[in-house]
């Protein structure tokens, strides 16, 4: 009588899987056969296994390992694909680059959970388990924004976080790079942003400084290697509220231009906001122009939410912008400022992308994530806008995933890992018009209590993981995904990553290096 066989353990679930008894050792001589369009993924494959196991994975016209763009698979989509693990041969098929890619993370994950480790690992050979993958996710973006402007953080982890993204298939990394505490965006034509805007004297009091700031060559270099692995970079830039760090390295930004203010050390909602001049449009105009030639992205978000118009009421600038666009009111500036920011992101080819605090505050064209309620989700769809659904109840990580006292700092509140994984991506009960407007679900986390990599590691996961799954799969079993992310908690173990019960300011080994 055959052994019982382990369960698999896959995250997140494929649509289709058939276990077959066998399975397919990989060995030394073990060589890939790299069809034209799939030299990316043999890249990746090889990039991913080679350090564990030792095995160089040669490209060879007979190799068993079977690596093809397949038109045939048409019906999975841009990021679907096909696996077969015979006892003799492993093919993987995808219509598409990116679902190759997302095939390579599933190879990875067949594999015992050691393979994942950084260094090499004594073994003769590793055994793949046979079986039959038909997959495809259930939403097109599936992302994570991580907010780098209140507390920096090296390039060298945001390329750790893109590796843990793209081994759990979410394909989109939102970087929250400019706030009312710093701005990380390097612009040549404005050096004061890094150079002034990029540090604040302390925060809350503490009396240390905080700085930091990309350099184009980091953020290219970090594209490239997010693309690499099927995930995309989206650049976040705030305006016009959230702008307190631009407003000290260039006052006549703001709505006094007389006045001088340092990057801002507390947290909240800040009232010092762009002017509505015409010098402040040519600044986000060329910011924005920077950010479209180093990010390549379709959509650049704006930000655009919590943005008190207090100043707009005094400033004769903003007054004078109300009288001569014929606004109602000081309140409807921050509207038409950002329809002047999407129309020129769209003139551009780029699609704008902005905070929703109500479903309906946000000019045509804009693709919306609302984070206060899921309705306004609702709303937007109603009006013609794609939506990302993150309803910071269940999607903002910064909060703690445990009650009691031995749980590192957080926002007020709690968010276990069964909310996240409980809220539905495509809410019941809309209507399917405004259903099919729903294209993503995304994840955030704000590092106002969080200033280490060890830190946003651990809010992070496991919670992020069951964000991956519901985005991804259609099936939901609470029951069934808790069985299998007992066993991947092995795979975030081998990686080093800090999930709950493992949390520590002492970075992992090798964490440094990417």
């Amino acid at each position: 009588m055959p052994a019982p066989r382990e369960p698999l353990a896959l995250v997140p679930r494929p649509l289709k899987l058939a276990r077959r008894f066998g399975s397919f050792a990989l060995g030394p001589g073990t060589a890939v056969r790299i069809a034209p369009g799939a030299e990316g993924a043999a890249s990746l494959l090889r990039e991913l296994l080679t350090p564990a196991t030792g095995f160089p994975l040669p490209a060879a016209p007979d190799g068993e390992i079977i690596l093809a763009l397949d038109p045939a698979l048409g019906g999975t989509g841009e990021e679907g694909y096909g696996l077969t693990v015979a006892p003799d041969a492993v093919l993987l098929r995808a219509a598409r680059p990116a679902g190759l890619l997302h095939g390579v993370q599933t190879l990875r994950q067949l594999l015992p959970a050691e393979a994942l480790l950084p260094g090499a690992v004594r073994a003769e050979r590793w055994e793949l388990p046979c079986v039959e993958i038909t997959d495809r996710p259930l939403l097109p973006r599936r992302g994570f924004m991580i907010d780098v402007a209140r507390h920096f953080q090296p390039v060298s982890w945001l390329r750790r976080l893109v590796d843990l993204l793209a081994l759990h298939k979410l394909n989109v990394l939102q970087l929250h790079l400019t706030d009312d505490q710093g701005w990380r965006m390097p612009v040549p034509a404005l050096p004061r942003l890094t150079e002034i805007g990029g540090v604040r004297a302390e925060t809350l009091g503490d009396g240390v400084p905080h700085g930091g700031a990309y350099s184009t060559a980091e953020l290219r270099g970090l594209i490239a290697y997010a693309g690499a692995r099927g995930v995309e970079i989206v650049p976040e830039i705030e305006v016009p509220g959230h702008t307190r760090a631009a407003i000290a390295a260039y006052p006549h930004l703001g709505n006094d231009p007389a006045r001088t203010l340092p990057v801002w050390t507390r947290w909240g909602v800040c009232d010092t906001v762009l002017g509505m001049g015409e010098e402040s449009l040519d600044f986000v105009r060329t910011v924005l122009d920077e950010v479209m030639d180093v990010f390549p992205s379709r959509h650049v978000h704006v930000g655009g939410d919590e943005c008190p118009s207090t100043e707009w009421h005094h400033s004769p600038s903003a007054l004078d912008r109300v009288r001569t666009e014929r606004l109602p009111g000081p309140d409807a500036l921050r509207g038409w400022f950002l329809g002047q920011v999407g129309r020129h992101l769209a003139a551009h080819g780029r699609v704008p992308f902005g905070w929703s605090e109500n479903g309906t505050d946000l000019p045509p064209g804009f693709t919306v994530l609302p984070w206060r309620d899921t309705d306004h989700g609702l709303a937007a769809a109603r009006r013609g806008h794609r939506v990302i659904t993150s309803a910071y109840r269940t999607s903002y990580l910064d909060y703690p995933q445990h009650p009691g006292p031995g749980e590192p700092p957080g926002q007020p509140g709690l968010l276990t890992l069964r909310q996240v994984y409980e809220a539905d991506p495509v809410p019941p009960g809309w209507e399917p018009e405004a259903a099919r407007q729903v294209v993503g679900r995304q994840a955030a986390l704000w590092s106002e209590y969080a200033p280490t990599p060890a830190h946003l590691e651990y809010l992070a996961f496991p919670r992020l993981t069951a964000l991956a799954e519901r985005a991804w799969s259609p099936r939901r079993d609470w029951d069934d995904f808790g069985a299998r992310l007992t066993r991947h908690r092995l795979r975030l173990d081998a990686l080093g990553v800090r999930g709950a019960d493992r949390f520590s300011d002492t970075p992992p080994t090798g964490e440094e290096t990417g």
